[in-house]
């Protein structure tokens, strides 16, 4: 008898294993798997959409707008419009400690981790994770610029970049002249812009006019991330050549504070650097 329960269960974990592992999941092809990152980032666009869902009703929040650019096309993960200006917000949904300025194309990325040692329960060592990411502050400026283009018929409409980090992120290593906020900072920096710039019939027709150029619809995430590597390859391609990606002056040795690094001959007009 025990033996045929014995016999059943292994069966019925058999069943089990092929039915989970291969009919609800039977593709194992890389581009139809969701990375980490990914879900990690969505989660964050996530939790930031609902924190602009508490703005008063004279702003209107669009989210993942693409628009097309000379390069491609460019993502911005929200969009505000308002009487005050147009914002552009990035979201980054990161911890540990974060490192940068608005000049370095790479931001740092420092997690300390406290680990215990399985034999001696009583000690611990630290270890620490460097990881890299694009400049946001440049992305953001990049998303604002895409949107000046696209809304070019009203010139005097401002369009504000913002950078907010809705992870367990600390900032204390972010030197910016840029808006680089908390989660719980970006209503009021949004909301600190407070002069109205156009009517609300202006407003209508720039929410239109944005409607009207988001190709979401016919961009799916697989071409647009083709277009982002394209780019990141150009831009690439530039540095290796000795050209500023940002204005296209001629890359010089320089020496710093905290050593040598490369940076463009046009500073203090551009301010870019290899980092």
């Amino acid at each position: 008898m025990e033996l045929i329960v014995l016999i059943v269960i292994i069966v019925l974990m058999v069943v089990g294993f092929v039915f989970f592992g291969v009919v609800q999941h039977p593709s194992t092809n890389a581009h139809d798997f969701v990375s980490k990152e990914t879900i990690k980032g969505k989660q964050g666009e996530a939790y930031i959409h609902n924190i602009l869902m508490r703005l008063p009703d004279e702003y209107t929040v669009f989210d993942d707008v693409i628009l097309r650019t000379a390069g491609g096309t460019t993502q911005i993960d929200h969009v505000v419009v308002s009487r005050y200006g147009v914002f552009a917000i990035e979201t980054k949904n990161y911890r540990g400690k974060i490192c940068g300025n608005d000049n370095r194309q790479q931001w740092k990325q420092i997690i300390v981790t406290d680990v215990t040692f399985r034999k001696k329960w009583w000690k611990t060592y630290s270890y620490v994770t460097k990881n890299y990411f694009y400049n946001p502050v440049m992305q953001s400026e990049a998303h604002a610029k895409a949107i000046k283009r696209a809304l070019a018929d009203w010139p005097n409409l401002k369009v504000v970049p913002i950078v907010v980090f809705a992870g367990n992120a600390v900032l204390n290593g972010v030197s910016t002249q840029h808006h680089v906020v908390y989660s719980d900072q970006l209503l009021p920096t949004i909301q600190g812009y407070n002069v109205p710039l156009v009517s609300d019939a202006v407003v209508d027709r720039v929410k239109d006019c944005l409607i009207g150029k988001d190709v979401r619809d016919q961009v799916d995430d697989r071409t647009h991330v083709n277009n982002v590597y394209a780019a990141k390859q150009s831009c690439n391609e530039k540095i290796a050549s000795g050209i500023c990606p940002r204005c296209g002056g001629k890359l010089v040795l320089r020496n710093g504070k905290y050593g040598s690094f490369y940076g463009c001959e046009n500073y203090p007009q551009c301010r870019w650097t290899l980092g």
